[in-house]
C-alpha cells in the first residue's frame, strides 16, 4: 500500500507531480487505521491543523502547506512532536501582486458595476457623468507589509507613477532606494494614502490592526484592498466604515470568516469587490505551488530537511 497522507480534496494535479506516491485520505473523516498510518498531511484549504490533529496521526512526520501564510497551523505544537512545517514562499509573489493591482483597478474605475450595467437593460446610451471613478495613476498607495509580495505590489504602482508609501516592521532601504518607496509611520500612512493595501502575514501584531479608528483615519476617498489575510481588518468596522461613507470602497480578496454567510450585509454593498481568495490562482503559479508543496512532503516523509522549511 503507498504511503498514507491526509488531506482536503487535492486536484489532480497533486498525483500528478507526485507520480501518484500516495494515498490521500480526507484529515477529518479517515478511519483509525489510516489516522496510524498517515505520514503527512497536505494543509491545502486552510483547515485548522492544530496539536489535537496531530496527535491523531502518530506516525506524523510532516506538514506541508499549500501556500506561503501557515497561522492556520500551530507551528510550535509540531515542533514540540518533532513535525516538520514547509510552505511555498516566493513562487506566489508576482501572481498576488498582480491580484492587488487588479482589484485596486477594477474597484477605483468600478469595473464591477459598470459590467452589470452595461448588461443591464439600463444601458440604453453612453452617459458620460456615470460610474465617474477614482484616477490611480499619480495617486499615493499605503502598502502594509514590505516582503515579497509587497515590494512587487511597489514595482507595479511605480509603473503607475504612484508615490508608494510603506509601514512594515522592519525599515527597507534598499527597497526605499532600488523601488523608489517611502518609509512611513503607520498613521500617516493611512491619512495620505489614496489606497491603502495589505500584503503583511496575520500574526498577533496585525491581528485586526484595522478597526474603526484606522478607518477613521483613511481619507474619505481612501479605498482599502485587502489580499493578505482577512482577520487584519475588523469586518463590523469595515462594513460600517463602507455604509457610513468614512472609506468610499474597499476590494477584498480574503474575508473574516472566510467565505463570508451568504447573507452577510457586505455582500450587498456595491462599493465592495469580493472574490474567493484568488491572489495566486494562476496557472503558472499554482503549479510551481504545488510542485514546492509535494517537495516539501516527500522530504519530510523521507526525514530530510524540507527545501522550504517553517519549522
Amino acid at each position: 500500500m503507498s504511503e498514507i497522507v491526509l488531506a482536503d480534496p487535492l486536484p489532480p494535479l497533486f498525483d500528478e507531480v507526485s507520480a501518484s506516491r500516495f494515498t490521500v485520505r480526507p484529515v477529518n473523516s479517515a478511519s483509525d487505521a489510516e489516522l496510524q498510518q498517515a505520514v503527512g498531511i497536505v494543509s491545502y484549504g486552510h483547515d485548522i491543523i492544530d496539536g489535537e490533529v496531530m496527535d491523531r496521526c502518530p506516525g506524523l512526520r510532516v506538514v506541508s502547506n499549500h501556500g506561503v501564510g501557515v497561522d492556520h497551523i500551530d507551528v510550535v505544537a509540531a515542533v514540540q512532536r518533532g513535525v516538520a512545517v514547509g510552505n511555498t514562499p516566493g513562487c506566489l509573489d508576482s501572481s498576488t501582486a498582480d491580484m492587488t493591482m487588479a482589484l485596486m483597478l477594477s474597484v477605483a474605475r468600478n469595473v464591477v458595476v459598470g459590467d452589470h450595467f452595461a448588461r443591464s437593460p439600463e444601458f440604453t446610451h453612453y452617459d458620460p457623468a456615470i460610474y465617474v471613478g477614482q484616477e490611480v495613476t499619480g495617486s499615493t498607495l499605503g502598502i502594509v507589509g514590505m516582503g515579497r509580495i509587497g515590494t512587487e505590489v511597489a514595482k507595479r504602482a511605480k509603473a503607475f507613477e504612484m508615490r508608494v508609501l510603506y509601514f512594515n516592521r522592519n525599515r527597507r532601504p534598499e527597497i526605499e532606494e532600488s523601488v523608489g518607496v517611502e518609509f512611513a509611520s503607520f498613521d500617516t500612512l493611512l491619512s495620505e494614502s489614496d489606497f491603502v493595501s495589505f500584503s503583511c502575514p496575520l500574526t498577533d501584531e496585525t491581528h485586526g490592526m484595522i478597526g474603526t479608528q484606522q478607518l477613521k483615519q483613511m481619507k474619505s476617498s481612501g479605498i482599502l484592498i485587502n489580499v493578505a489575510r482577512g482577520a487584519i481588518v475588523q469586518t463590523d468596522a469595515l462594513l460600517e466604515a463602507l455604509t457610513s461613507g468614512e472609506i468610499v470602497a474597499a476590494g477584498l480578496d480574503v474575508t473574516d470568516p472566510e467565505p463570508l454567510p451568504r447573507d452577510h450585509p457586505l455582500l450587498q454593498l456595491r462599493n465592495v469587490i469580493i472574490t474567493p481568495h484568488l491572489g495566486s490562482a494562476s496557472n503558472h503559479t499554482r503549479r510551481q505551488m504545488m510542485q514546492m508543496t509535494v517537495d516539501n512532503l516527500v522530504a519530510g516523509v523521507e526525514g530530510r530537511k524540507l527545501p522550504t522549511q517553517v519549522s
